[in-house]
């Protein structure tokens, strides 16, 4: 399942507290109703956001195997595609948090079918 997150202020510390508070209960929700992978999808945003992102995904990953959890932050369709078909084909792949730009990365994380 592919979640988008957002929007999410500016500020690194606000964006966090806002994903705690009314996302969090989300990604929650969904892993308790069975759902077994989940990757969030956030905006690209500046180099502050990236450790608290990583941080969530790394505890929810810990805290909820054998569910898998992994994170995307990226506004190319193509690099979100390519990055979610790597997650589908990759089963010990969980708390991991990438950064698409598009340009290449397609390459970078797609694997013969």
């Amino acid at each position: 399942m592919l979640l988008p997150v957002g929007p999410l202020p500016d500020d690194p510390i606000a964006a966090a507290a806002a994903f705690h508070a009314t996302w969090l209960p989300q990604v929650l929700a969904e892993l308790d109703a069975g759902r077994d992978v989940v990757t969030l999808l956030f905006a690209p945003a500046p180099h502050g956001h990236a450790d608290w992102r990583l941080a969530a995904v790394q505890m929810l990953a810990r805290e909820r195997t054998p569910a898998r959890i992994n994170a995307i932050a990226a506004d190319d369709p193509a690099g979100i595609a390519a990055t979610v078909g790597y997650f589908d084909r990759a089963p010990g792949v969980t708390g991991q948090y990438f950064v698409i730009d598009g340009h290449g990365a397609g390459q970078v994380v797609s694997c013969p079918a």
